[in-house]
């Protein structure tokens, strides 16, 4: 890996962006290899936290490589797909955020799906200063995030949204000093959870719309697990 730094530890994969002298842009390198640690997580599923090198988690895609793209590269969804695809995947996925969190870099972390940052993180969408629009996901993520206004606030008018701003609006879990030690704690906690009542869960939770027989369905297959009697056994004994 050249652009990212991949450490594979019990439980979870952590993944720093590393081309800290381009505040992390993320350019086509990194899509690549960031494709390559989704395929590491599917074929094994396990936590995944994604944080930046340095002061910065990500300040946008690589403006050049953006310049020479075309129509067809735009159809061909490239940072799109690979933000659908770590939204998609099977754990929970965690992004510790310092400082830019700006254009694509912005919506790798909506494509996470809790958010931890720092006083200094700075979430915002300039593409259209730029000539072109938000097009990896803000469209449909944010405004779930955020609600609605607040989205248009960004993906229209402009507007960055600071720390305390991101934890008012929900778009942060927290704000700390240390973001990348307090996902490895909330890492801790989501891992001593079943394994297949978390797969379920995000799954139901990003099923559109309502869904109260995916949602019995579901709950029926965990019922009879091994898993679940263990669990409530232990649990009861404590009593």
């Amino acid at each position: 890996m050249k652009t990212i730094a991949v450490e594979e530890l019990s439980g979870r994969v952590v993944v720093t962006l590393d081309r800290e002298a381009q505040r992390n842009a993320i350019d086509a390198e990194m899509i690549a290899e960031l494709h390559q640690v989704c395929g590491i997580v599917e074929a094994d599923p396990r936590l995944l936290i994604l944080t930046g090198k340095g002061e910065h988690f990500a300040g946008g895609a690589d403006i050049n490589q953006l310049r020479v793209r075309t129509r067809d590269d735009a159809l061909r969804g490239i940072n799109r797909n690979l933000f659908d695809r770590i939204a998609a995947l099977p754990l929970p996925t965690i992004a510790a955020i310092k400082g830019y969190a700006l254009g694509g870099g912005a919506e790798l972390s909506y494509a996470c799906d809790i958010r931890i940052g720092s006083s200094t993180a700075v979430f915002g969408n300039p593409e259209p200063g730029l000539g072109i629009m938000a097009a990896a996901g803000a469209s449909y993520r944010l405004p779930e995030l955020v609600g609605v206004s607040v989205a248009k606030q960004v993906l229209l008018g402009g507007r960055t949204l600071d720390a305390e701003t991101a934890l008012r609006t929900g778009l942060v879990m927290e704000v700390v000093d240390d973001p990348l030690a307090s996902a490895h704690a909330l890492a801790d906690r989501i891992a001593r959870q079943a394994p297949l009542a978390l797969k379920l869960t995000k799954k139901i939770l990003d099923a559109p719309g309502s869904h109260p027989w995916a949602d019995d369905i579901a709950q029926a297959v965990l019922f009879e697990t091994e898993d679940k009697q263990r669990r409530m056994t232990a649990f009861l004994e404590k009593l």
